[in-house]
């Protein structure tokens, strides 16, 4: 691969995806300490930048005259992108999910016009219907990151970055199989080696953090995170062997906190990000690496969230950013004790959404009770003053 396989890939993408210009973050700079913009692939066609790599390798297809069926395994992104790609150039693909994957992803991936086929109760058993399939359908296999074509197409992010901000200092890229940020490393350092280039893993994702320290292809034997978009066991070879050679370096982001930039992308940017497309970000928001005074992208690499998903991570956002709370407290169970503590939390500016009282614990007296309140605060330091106004009361707290 070289840095006009990008160039090219970007010619063909020319009309057939979305121009996602690079925008700048007024808070989140003052958030970060540095010139922050992004890249937002989230509103990118099918909600995701997959589309650019699946349409470079098909639309590679299509010019040497392979116009027959085409196969994919996915549970997301990537089935979208391939199953858009081969409706916009007129090829047929079949796209194999898992039995367990959302009944929305399954309709968008049909409504671009690919034939869907349900098997495996994980990834990995469906990939390998998918590869039954394709030896059935004599069809070519689609993969989501170790292709070249595939990593090219991914790369002219890279491209366009370089073209709406020229001076750029560092690019901040999620990474789970690999292909994104090998091809945007790829390309940036081609075009200018003084960008410094940043992955960014889940915890509970890490095999490219590992093979990145370890200077070897790593895989783990299991992965556990809420960002699924880059929830990889094992990377492509392709894919850590690029970012070997071109990343600067490699970082990790919990879960909460994601969770936290999620919550705060829809707050101060009204954006919706998915879980992996939020983890540039995150980086970035938790000094994960030193941004100080430099002009930093981040790519936000998709917004496919499930609705019913959205509710828990906003959550979760909140408990992390400490604007919900939880806590414990004994009471007398006797009429308008009840209402004496919600005065004090009323006094304090808090609102209580949440309320359960236990009576069975052993070592209860029969007029007490223990009640669990869950709390909305403003901040922190908000919820703070409200556990102090209670204990100023005489409530004995225990933090849940």
């Amino acid at each position: 691969m070289n840095s006009k396989e990008v160039e090219m890939a970007a010619a063909r993408l020319q009309g057939n995806i979305h121009n996602v210009k690079v925008t700048s973050s007024k808070t989140f700079s003052a958030m970060s300490g540095c010139d922050l913009f992004l890249k937002c692939e989230n509103r990118q066609k099918t909600g995701s930048f997959k589309v650019r790599g699946a349409f470079n390798k098909l639309a590679k297809l299509k010019e040497v005259g392979k116009t027959n069926e085409v196969i994919a395994s996915s549970a997301g992104n990537h089935a979208q992108g391939v199953s858009y790609a081969s409706s916009k150039l007129g090829m047929h693909a079949t796209i194999v999910m898992p039995k367990s994957t959302p009944i929305a992803k399954v309709l968008a991936t049909k409504g671009y016009g690919a034939d869907v086929v349900l098997a495996g109760d994980n990834y990995d058993e469906c990939y390998e219907e998918a590869l039954r399939l394709q030896k059935e359908k004599k069809a070519t296999f689609i993969h989501p990151f170790d292709d070249e074509d595939v990593i090219a197409g991914q790369g002219t992010i890279a491209y366009e970055i370089c073209h709406d901000l020229p001076n750029v200092d560092m690019i901040v890229v999620p990474a789970g199989g690999g292909g994104l940020l090998a091809g945007i490393s790829y390309y940036a350092k081609q075009i200018n080696p003084r960008i410094k280039i940043v992955g960014v893993q889940a915890e509970g994702a890490d095999a490219i953090v590992q093979s990145f320290q370890q200077k070897k292809h790593c895989s783990t034997k299991r992965v556990n995170t809420i960002a699924d978009g880059i929830a990889v066991m094992n990377p492509g070879e392709k894919t850590v062997k690029l970012i070997q050679e071109n990343v600067d370096e490699m970082v990790s982001v919990s879960d909460d906190e994601i969770a936290a930039t999620i919550l705060l992308l829809l707050e101060r940017e009204k954006l919706v990000v998915e879980p992996a497309g939020a983890s540039s970000l995150a980086a970035v928001l938790n000094h994960k690496m030193d941004v100080t005074a430099k002009r930093v992208v981040c790519v936000l690499s998709g917004g496919n969230i499930d609705v019913s998903f959205i509710h828990k991570v906003v959550e979760k956002g909140l408990v992390t950013r400490g604007r919900n709370i939880k806590f414990k407290t004994l009471m007398l169970d006797v009429p308008g004790s009840l209402e004496h503590f919600a005065h004090i939390v009323k006094e304090a500016n808090a609102n209580i959404i949440e309320v359960q009282y236990d009576r069975i614990q052993a070592d209860l007296n029969l007029n007490e009770t223990i009640i669990h309140v869950a709390v909305e605060v403003s901040s922190k330091e908000h919820g703070d003053a409200l556990i102090k106004a209670l204990k100023q009361k005489g409530y004995e707290i225990t933090m849940e």
